[in-house]
């Protein structure tokens, strides 16, 4: 294979340790065309930048590199379905509005459109979608306070609650783990189960969005209903039987 720049090939060497562990100094340096002292020398270089840590004869992942790569893929499946979701969500929002937005990756599109906007406020628990944010020009970020959840790179617990006691909004904007066949809400941490009720509670109107995939699946804690929405917004890869059940309910059912 042709060889690569040095900051590729390191680039490359950390994408490989992403798919698991267990290469080798020697494969690595078969897989890239060069000498073991060349990967050595890429390998120190990403131990200096907390992106590797090694091991005898190879490396593997840190833990913030592991959590980075698993949100990162977590963030990419059914990215078309996503975007296509936040799309339709955007359209909901005007100038001067008041919104939170939670942590869920489809939420996270969300946060990336509206960096053109003006003079709409955003309240966050998600480190994501601040990051996304910071440098809008016309739209105001709050981070709310909590403890970082382990794996996830998002705040949640007691004093993330009470910092949401402060606010009112017009729109709150969530995700969800999963979406039972009742309409059920599921969540897979108790802790951001009740921070979304929280959320809910301080905005006049809430939108579930969720591609597809969420439809039929259960999580560890039940944060609400369907019923407790205003808006879910989904693609059009969902079970119309499924759909013609939560229609009952009371949230306005959009398909994208």
């Amino acid at each position: 294979m042709k060889k690569l720049p040095s900051a590729a090939r390191q680039s490359s060497i950390r994408e490989r340790f992403a798919e698991g562990p267990g290469v080798s100094v020697a494969e690595l340096a078969r897989e890239f065309g060069v000498s073991e002292m060349t990967i050595r020398r890429d390998l120190a270089a990403l131990e200096g930048k907390a992106h590797i840590q090694r091991t005898h004869g190879g490396a593997m992942l840190t833990e913030r590199m592991m959590l980075e790569f698993d949100y990162r893929n977590r963030r990419e499946m059914n990215q078309a379905a996503k975007r296509a979701i936040a799309l339709e969500a955007a359209k909901l929002v005007k100038a001067g509005d008041r919104l939170i937005l939670d942590n869920g990756t489809t939420t996270l599109a969300l946060a990336s459109l509206l960096r053109d906007r003006q003079d709409i406020t955003v309240v966050t628990p998600s480190l994501a979608v601040a990051s996304e944010l910071q440098h809008a020009p016309g739209v105001e970020v709050i981070l709310l306070g909590g403890v970082i959840r382990h794996g996830s790179p998002d705040l949640t617990g007691p004093v993330t609650e009470h910092s949401l006691e402060m606010f009112a909004v017009d729109y709150a904007f969530q995700g969800a783990d999963g979406i039972g066949p009742d309409g059920s809400i599921y969540n897979s941490d108790l802790r951001l189960a009740r921070v979304d009720q929280m959320m809910r509670r301080v905005a006049k109107r809430s939108c579930l969005l969720a591609d597809d995939t969420k439809i039929g699946q259960t999580a560890l804690a039940r944060s609400g209903s369907l019923a407790d929405f205003d808006f879910f917004i989904t693609n059009t890869g969902a079970s119309r039987d499924a759909l013609r059940r939560f229609s009952k309910l009371r949230a306005k059912i959009i398909t994208v």
